[in-house]
């Protein structure tokens, strides 16, 4: 009888778990972890050779760089050379889902910057995450938990499902409160930072606390990608299902009347009584209040993937706040 791979363990966050968890971190083994986020693939982020298995777990490419995750911004100096301004932005919204793009100190491996002399780093918020941070003593590298280029896991068993054959450790720490990437913002010139990646945290929010605009990416990710991207999260293709996605403004009453059986739509809130809802059609919030869309979205969409649907019909949200974070994941899932 063949022998089968293992799967990974998952803990849930009891003491002891955490000490243990710890201590296999700062000997350079990986943990996928909770954040308010997503869940994470956490390895030191110190240690390249930790990282270096980062990049092979999730079969992600070398060009795309990591996050560095700390448990306090006293810890800047360690990994990046702090501004004024990410003191301010530090002040304002750590801990919390906010990266920072500075420039690195020479103790974090090139492996975790895609080459570059910057590093994105942030204070994450999950209270478990936090004391395993604390706990580990060292920045943890930790991107999305999931093979590289799919849908983002917001739940321990998402990274069972996607990893769990490829690592050991899993720390359970609920379901992800915001549901969406942390907010990437470039602060390499604090006179003009530029917002990189879209989350929770507005750029109109960064622009208050800064007193100054907050700018588009200067670069194509095309570009960026000859010489590894600035962040993570920056390919036109990626939180991708294998069902093709097709988004669309808004969709009527009238399509999920004439659609076929075999193609999902995803709303952004429940149809009004009357309106057609059959066993394809679903929606993120009862109400399309955002925060609830953000929480679920990647959820759906993995519960959608896996439902053998020929297309996802996929309504776009309001192009404000939060509802900027959704559409830029919806775009760049629907990517071909």
């Amino acid at each position: 009888m063949a022998a089968t791979t293992p799967t990974a363990r998952i803990h849930r966050g009891k003491a002891g778990a955490l000490v243990s968890l710890a201590r296999r971190l700062r000997a350079g083994e990986l943990v996928a972890v909770p954040t308010e986020t997503v869940y994470g693939l956490a390895g030191d982020a110190l240690n390249a050779v930790a990282c270096a298995a980062i990049f092979r777990a999730k079969g992600r490419p070398a060009a795309d760089p990591l996050i560095v995750h700390l448990h306090s911004a006293r810890q800047l100096g360690l990994v990046c050379v702090p501004n004024a301004a990410a003191l301010r932005l530090a002040r304002a919204f750590w801990p919390g889902p906010l990266t920072l793009v500075l420039p690195k100190t020479a103790v974090v491996p090139s492996i975790v910057t895609a080459g570059r002399n910057s590093v994105a780093v942030r204070v994450p918020r999950h209270p478990l995450f936090r004391r395993l941070l604390r706990l580990a003593g060292t920045p943890l590298a930790a991107p999305s938990a999931n093979p590289f280029g799919y849908i983002s896991p917001t739940t321990a068993e998402h990274v069972r499902a996607g990893l769990g054959k490829k690592i050991s450790h899993i720390l359970d720490g609920g379901p992800a409160a915001i549901g969406v990437e942390s907010t990437i913002v470039d602060l390499r010139d604090p006179r003009r930072p530029v917002l990189l990646r879209p989350g929770a945290i507005t750029a109109a929010q960064i622009a208050r606390v800064l007193r100054v605009p907050v700018a588009e990416p200067r670069a194509s990710a095309e570009k960026e990608n000859q010489r590894g991207l600035l962040a993570p999260g920056r390919l036109a293709r990626h939180y991708s299902p294998r069902t093709p996605v097709t988004l669309h403004r808004k969709i009527s009453a009238g399509a999920l009347c004439a659609a076929r059986a075999d193609e999902a739509f995803l709303l952004q809130r429940r149809p009004r009584p009357g309106a057609a809802s059959g066993s394809n059609v679903f929606w993120l919030d009862a109400q399309g209040r955002l925060p609830g869309v953000a929480r679920r979205l990647f959820a759906l969409l993995r519960r959608l993937d896996a439902r053998g649907f020929a297309r996802i019909h996929a309504e776009l949200a309001p192009e404000l706040g939060l509802g900027r974070a959704v559409n830029d994941r919806l775009r760049r899932a629907a990517a071909r």
